[in-house]
């Protein structure tokens, strides 16, 4: 408002001095016009003639003329009516530039007399030019750094006009920052400076944009504009900066070395090389950062570097610093929280421990047997395991807490069917595709002792031959025990019993350890033919467990005993025989019969007679029967027959060796007179016994037939049956038995000898006819033992054929 007041002053004071100037002018009788610039052609500026005093019509007699010193074209005089006007254009700016007072000055010339007149033409200024900065645009450059208040000159602007249109006033547009600040050195002279209000930030404002604005004191006004650019320089006064102080990031574990974790981009509001950042790690990372992670300094990439493991580390904590190339340099940070994302690339792991090995085979169920551990290093479903046993065992898998597994007894065991097992327990994770470990554990199955000891067969039949040297080994007998050690380490006894008014000890004596059975004296057939008795075989173990078997020792034969001859007469001792005959008797007469029995059997016990002939003896009239030992006449008795003959009859068993008797038998001829009845009772004994024998003979072929049709029928049944039942591995088929009988010839002799009953215990007396199979073993062992069905059928084969032998022997001597 002051400026305002001050400027319509000096306008007053400007007006004031033309007025006194223009009143001196006409007091002088100076001509003075005044024309505004710019006027059109033809203005009218004044009628100089007739302010010259000049007549119109002298005008151009006189040669009337205007001169002007600078442009004479400018102001022109009409000749005609003496008027002075503008010709053309007149600026007042081009003829008198910034002066305060501007006029033309023209010399009006006559002749005829020669005068010379001074005119002045004012020009009078207006307003026709704006205020006119030096530039347009005014770039200038400030430090944000500079304090408040900081100024900076202006250079303001100019006006061609003069006066009150050349009266310049000044506007800067509106900042925040700046205010325009004006300050008169004098009338003319104005001091324009830009003040410094706010403090500037390049980083928040790099430009301010001003416009000043000149405006002159003209009617209309003009005005001339500037525009002001300040740059705001850059000071190294911002700190790098990260979009997030934490990015966080996840990568699988299996990422492969160098793969882009994340890319960093920080900025600095700074410019230049105060904006140029360098990217590293924290200084106090740990060093398993800096062996797994690398960045880039000038891109900010940080990458794997080697490999990474969910299991080592399930995130890393990387801090970055990013410093600027300021000075002093400014640093930025950021951390980075990288998390590793489980894959499934660790197999789960099995732990046996606590073994209660082995386990008794009676333990009952539910008996934990070992703990089971599985883990796994993964997480999540990769970590979680699941436990399978092998199937088909008597064992499940019970769990007790988070991956803690016992072992347990699921059912019965018996060690005699499996002794151990070969556990597989297999762990398996839930990851996709899953991953599996196993672990074998093998359960060894503690014996119990419930098992006795076991005999091949319940019964054995064994032959000896009788005469045995005493202490002999007869036959082996072998048990075996399902169990285990001590409780399958068997031994044998007798089961003593009485043996008619002996004890079986004093017969057979078995080996504890062995089974081997031996005769502790000699066997005699004929006193005792079967010995039937137990063997118990018992094992170690804690309450032992027994089992017996029953042997079955058949004596055999042998020809120890010769023939013995018996008493014609009941009464009579059995030394030489006297007879009586008649010279008269014809062939075939019956003289005497010799009798021997022979304590063995068999052909042992097959007696045949001989007669001995001696030196002189080649006409004897007399034969012996071979298997009846009847003497008899080979023809009628002559004249030349001695009258007495000594007859020797020898009688031999068919064993080996053959045993032999001898029998004498005194024979003398006697005329028909001097045997009377005893001759006729030996002819009537003669005859009979001559039809006796023969129905005997007729009887015992016909048994001797029957027995041999069913010996041959039952070797054809026990061929049949072999060959349809294939024969046990290692098992040995005896021989045939050879039987023992009496042919078509001859007769077994029967012994009158009492027989010892059998060793039973209360049987039936036995007879003395017996199969037997030369070849028989002994008794069973490893790589021979007879089957039980094979054994009961021969000897149930043995004992029909020597019932039924038996009987015709017995039949014939009971004739």
């Amino acid at each position: 408002m002051a400026s305002s007041i001050r400027r319509g002053r000096e306008a007053w004071t400007w007006l004031l001095s033309l007025l006194l100037l223009a009143a001196w002018e006409v007091g002088s009788r100076q001509l003075r016009y005044s024309v505004s610039e710019e006027a059109k052609h033809g203005t009218f500026v004044g009628r100089i003639a007739q302010d010259l005093g000049l007549e119109l019509a002298e005008l151009v007699p006189r040669l009337f003329r205007v001169v002007c010193k600078f442009r004479g074209d400018l102001l022109e005089v009409n000749l005609q009516n003496g008027i002075l006007f503008v010709n053309s254009r007149i600026d007042r700016e081009e003829l008198c530039g910034r002066s305060a007072e501007c006029s033309i000055h023209l010399e009006v010339i006559v002749d005829r007399p020669l005068q010379v007149f001074h005119v002045d033409v004012e020009v009078k200024d207006i307003n026709d030019n704006p205020p006119v900065f030096p530039m347009t645009v005014k770039i200038i450059r400030f430090p944000e750094s500079r304090l408040l208040n900081s100024r900076f000159p202006l250079e303001g602007a100019s006006d061609a006009d003069t006066g009150v249109n050349a009266l310049l006033s000044y506007k800067l547009s509106s900042s925040e920052f700046f205010f325009l600040d004006i300050q008169r050195n004098d009338e003319l002279s104005e001091s324009l400076s830009l003040v410094l209000g706010k403090s500037l930030d390049r980083e928040e404002t790099a430009e301010v944009n001003l416009l000043l604005v000149a405006t002159d004191g003209g009617k209309p006004e003009l005005t001339g504009t500037v525009q002001i650019l300040i740059k705001v320089l850059d000071v190294n006064d911002n700190e790098p900066t990260f979009a997030q102080s934490v990015y966080k990031v996840k990568l699988l574990e299996n990422t492969a070395n160098g793969t882009l974790v994340v890319k960093l981009n920080a900025s600095d509001a700074d410019e230049g090389s105060n904006s140029e950042i360098v990217y590293s790690l924290g200084s106090d990372v740990f060093s398993t950062i800096q062996t797994k992670f690398s960045i880039d300094p000038s891109s900010g990439e940080i990458r794997t570097m080697g490999k990474l493991d969910y299991e080592e580390a399930k995130s890393y904590e990387i801090q970055v610093t990013a410093t600027d190339k300021g000075t002093p340099s400014m640093s930025g940070h950021c951390k980075i929280s990288l998390k590793l994302v489980d894959i499934n690339d660790n197999t789960p792991e099995v732990s046996i421990t606590s073994l209660s090995l082995p386990i008794s085979e009676n333990a009952s169920l539910g008996t934990v047997i070992a703990l089971i551990t599985v883990s796994d290093r993964d997480s999540g479903t990769n970590g979680h395991v699941t436990c399978s046993l092998t199937p088909h065992v008597p064992f499940k898998l019970v769990p007790t807490f988070k991956n803690y597994y016992s072992l347990v007894l699921d059912n019965s065991l018996d060690r005699e069917s499996v002794s151990a097992y070969e556990l597989v327990v297999t762990a398996r994770d839930g990851g996709s595709p899953s991953l599996w470990a196993t672990a074998s554990l093998s359960v060894q199955v503690a014996d119990v002792n419930d098992n006795a000891p076991t005999f091949a067969q319940p019964e054995y039949t064994v032959f000896v031959k009788e005469n045995n040297p005493p202490g002999c080994h007869i036959f082996t007998v072998s048990a075996w025990d399902a169990d285990a050690q001590e409780n399958a380490l068997v031994s044998y006894s007798l089961v003593e019993r009485r043996v008619g008014e002996r004890a079986l000890s004093s017969y057979v004596s078995v080996h504890a350890e062995s089974g081997k059975v031996y005769a502790l004296q000699p066997l005699d057939r004929e006193e005792l033919e079967l010995l039937q008795f137990q063997v118990s075989a018992r094992d170690a173990g804690v309450q032992s467990l027994s089992s017996n078997v029953t042997l079955q020792v058949f004596v055999l034969d042998e020809n120890d005993n010769a023939p013995a001859l018996l008493a014609p007469r009941a009464g009579t001792a059995a030394g030489a025989v006297s007879e009586l005959v008649p010279w008269s008797v014809g062939a075939g007469y019956v003289v005497a019969k010799v009798r021997a029995v022979d304590a063995d059997s068999g052909y042992n016990a097959w007696l045949s007679y001989e007669l001995q002939l001696g030196t002189g003896s080649a006409r004897i009239p007399f034969r012996v029967g071979l298997y009846t030992g009847e003497i008899s006449t080979t023809r009628a008795l002559d004249e030349t027959d001695s009258p007495r003959h000594r007859l020797l009859v020898m009688v031999k068993d068919h064993g080996e060796p053959t045993l032999t008797a001898t029998a004498t038998v005194l024979v003398s001829l006697v005329e028909s007179g001097q045997a009377p009845k005893a001759s006729s009772r030996a002819w009537v004994g003669a005859a009979g016994s001559e039809a006796t024998l023969v129905d005997v003979n007729v009887y015992l072929i016909i048994a001797i037939c029957a027995v041999s049709s069913l010996l041959v029928l039952t070797v054809l049944l026990y061929t049949a049956l072999r060959c349809s039942v294939p024969p046990t591995e290692g098992a040995r088929v005896p021989g045939k038995p050879t039987l023992v009988c009496s042919s078509a010839v001859g007769s077994w002799s029967y012994s009158q000898q009492r027989r010892q009953r059998v060793c039973s215990g209360g049987d039936p007396p036995k007879t003395d006819l017996m199969a037997f199979s030369p070849s028989l073993s002994q008794g069973p062992d490893s790589t021979e033992e007879r089957q039980l069905s094979e054994s009961e059928y021969v000897g149930k084969v043995s004992l029909l054929i020597f019932l039924a032998n038996s009987k015709t022997i017995l039949f014939k001597n009971s004739i």
